[in-house]
């Protein structure tokens, strides 16, 4: 991902961004949809997640992504941890039913969308640090967490292609 210049981004572009972000949710759930099981164990390549895998990564990911922007709004200058998104693949049974996962990752989202929605302007100016990449705003959170359904929305497309 890249850093956005954050002193630049007029209201209208961070109101799109806020909007992709909410309609995030309903990309994947429409890559996902009437997938059997089979189809959700197949890869694009190898190497690459499965849809299954790739559901529960969306709700790992989403569940830490709503408490990083919590953070960076009710705390000042928050440390902001990264994680190792391939050990929890490995380690929090990626393998399971992906239900569970979607509804976690809807709600995780659709409760963030609500706060985003109540923002002030000093609220969106604020940041803190990423453990990994340095000075990280509310807007570099926005900017990241917009795309990442979608990136995850095809990927899931292309292993459903690759399937057929």
């Amino acid at each position: 991902y890249q850093k956005i210049d954050d002193t630049n981004l007029d209201i209208d572009s961070r109101n799109q961004l806020v909007e992709r972000y909410k309609s995030g949710y309903a990309e994947d759930a429409s890559a996902l949809s009437a997938m059997n099981s089979g189809e959700l164990d197949v890869r694009e390549a190898p190497g690459e997640w499965s849809p299954r895998e790739v559901a529960h990564h969306l709700a790992d990911s989403e569940m830490t992504s709503a408490l990083r922007l919590r953070r960076l709004i009710s705390e000042e200058h928050p440390v902001i941890q990264g994680y190792d998104q391939e050990e929890f693949a490995r380690r929090l049974y990626y393998d399971r039913p992906i239900e569970s996962s979607m509804a976690a990752f809807k709600a995780a989202r659709d409760t963030t969308a609500e706060i985003l929605e109540q923002l002030s302007e000093d609220e969106w100016t604020r940041y803190g640090t990423h453990s990994e990449s340095g000075r990280y705003s509310v807007l570099d959170w926005l900017s990241i967490y917009a795309d990442h359904a979608y990136i995850h929305a095809d990927q899931i497309r292309r292993a459903r292609a690759a399937n057929r």
